[in-house]
């Protein structure tokens, strides 16, 4: 029985990671309204960070971050998961011709479980693609506390043809 090498790990080119992230942190206003920062752009997986302020408060008296705060982060990182895997899907293309096939992206369907609240002074935003197909995406999505905690869990489909 012959077994295949396994495939070398892609690379993202500085130039695909500076317009992805030109697009998830400057074009997409609203991550900005959120303080959505990506952290780590990898083809597998997708860090990003949100800093608590006083203006995404959702509980005054426990200083706890709004859970509307939570679900967008979440959706937003379930789409640049997606915006990854099909950077790195079609490696084949230059950078700026993959940057442009995430026109049509869109959620379809999507999942929060509040699993503890989300206090604290940062937060982690995790997310991985679990099936890329021709026409839907699948992720799931994680927020983590400073201290590693998993405060929230997501999952959620994206359009992405």
């Amino acid at each position: 029985m012959s077994r295949n090498p396994p495939a070398a790990p892609v690379e993202f080119e500085p130039e695909f990671v500076a317009g992805l992230k030109a697009i998830f942190e400057e074009n997409i206003r609203f991550n900005q309204v959120l303080g959505l920062s990506i952290s780590s752009l990898k083809p597998e997986r997708v860090t990003g960070r949100i800093a608590m302020r006083q203006d995404l408060v959702g509980h005054y008296l426990h200083q706890r971050l709004h859970g509307g705060v939570v679900a967008a982060g979440l959706d937003a990182m379930g789409g640049l998961a997606c915006m990854a895997a099909i950077g790195a899907r079609h490696m084949n293309e230059p950078p700026l011709a993959r940057l442009h096939r995430f026109g049509k992206l869109g959620t379809i369907d999507l999942r929060i479980d509040f699993l503890r609240p989300a206090v604290g002074d940062a937060f982690e935003l995790r997310a991985e693609v679990l099936r890329l197909g021709s026409r839907v995406a699948s992720t799931r999505m994680e927020f983590v506390g400073a201290d590693g905690k998993l405060l929230c869990t997501g999952s959620a489909a994206y359009i992405v043809s």
